[in-house]
């Protein structure tokens, strides 16, 4: 047994008009790298702490990371609950934030939180049964260190930003050639897609990171490597600290998470087999099936801006898990 793991999800109610009010009167000075459909409600967080509860009953503790907010349905006096406000774990001169970046930084803050846990978005839920050593094993993450080039996005601008803004910080530690014929079974295990073979053995034609593939899902996290990122880093980390919104000068979570793959504290595994990604739409029925059969353990209901019926995607995506998820976990009322 690897200790006690914790989750941790942050969360945040669009629709809640104090907030609402409060992020527009910083708003306005800023530019902020968010469509509304991020704070889109979809209402499936009931399911998220269902399939928890179902699949993952080993978790110690739940820390749900909110502004203030909470769903009415929520259980507050769950014992396995903890409620985490902003102010409880981001410094005070840095508040009111309204940057994701900035709330996952200091993760590692959360009081009570174990040294191992497991960071989740809220549109990341889990359908089948988990073990403890799908994110941990001998006290290390389960991750998977593969290459992949920065490119620009238009559909997203700021991200290639701050994707190189990580390759910067991890260049300065790291050397390329040397990590790889440091722990070449990271690189080259058997087991990772065959296509990342490839990659990893082309990008060494080039002598730096040119970027790193992180897998889109649970990030599980060791508190070590914040405070040990957070040691070298602490003025970019903090100057960061300073942007309410989204900005291209940020840094992200994924610097945490690749450097625990370069420092050589993970194992390697191919994370991409248990999990699937879909970006929601109008003809989602690939995604309704994905859910009513279960067809993988962790799934990823990206938000998009092509929703055109907001209302029957809302409800056919709440029946969907109203198939699998129907019983009421502890943590509702």
């Amino acid at each position: 047994m690897e200790g006690p793991i914790d989750f941790v999800i942050t969360w945040v109610d669009g629709q809640d008009e104090a907030w609402q009010r409060e992020r527009a009167k910083y708003q306005s000075n800023a530019r902020e790298d968010h469509s509304e459909c991020s704070y889109r409600d979809w209402g499936l967080l009931p399911y998220w702490f269902r399939g928890v509860e179902t699949f993952a009953p080993w978790v110690r503790k739940v820390h749900f990371v909110t502004w203030g907010h909470l769903p009415p349905w929520l259980n507050t006096e769950c014992p396995k609950l903890h409620i985490v406000r902003h102010e409880d774990y981001i410094p005070k001169e840095f508040l009111p934030v309204f940057n994701s970046n900035v709330l996952e930084i200091y993760l590692h803050r959360i009081p009570g939180l174990s040294d191992r846990f497991v960071y989740f978005n809220d549109d990341v839920y889990l359908l089948q049964p988990m073990k403890p050593d799908r994110f941990f094993r001998n006290g290390k993450s389960v991750d998977m260190l593969a290459f992949q080039p920065v490119v620009a996005n238009p559909a997203s601008p700021v991200m290639p930003y701050l994707l190189l803004n990580n390759m910067s910080v991890l260049c300065k530690y790291f050397h390329k050639r040397e990590n790889v014929v440091r722990q070449p079974g990271s690189y080259y295990h058997v087991g990772y897609p065959p296509l990342y073979f490839f990659y990893n053995l082309l990008e060494l034609v080039f002598p730096l990171y040119s970027g790193l593939y992180t897998v889109h899902g649970p990030s599980p996290f060791c508190k070590e490597t914040f405070r040990e990122v957070w040691e070298k880093e602490t003025e970019w980390l903090t100057s960061m600290s300073k942007n309410r919104f989204r900005d291209k000068s940020d840094l992200t979570q994924y610097l945490f998470r690749e450097w625990q793959k370069l420092s050589g504290n993970f194992q390697p595994r191919n994370i991409k087999r248990d999990l699937s990604y879909y970006d929601l739409g109008d003809d989602q029925n690939q995604l309704l099936q994905a859910i009513r059969m279960q067809k993988s353990s962790i799934l990823c209901v990206n938000d998009a801006e092509s929703v055109q019926d907001e209302e029957r995607t809302r409800q056919e995506l709440q029946e969907a898990f109203q198939q699998i998820l129907s019983k009421r976990s502890s943590f509702e009322r």
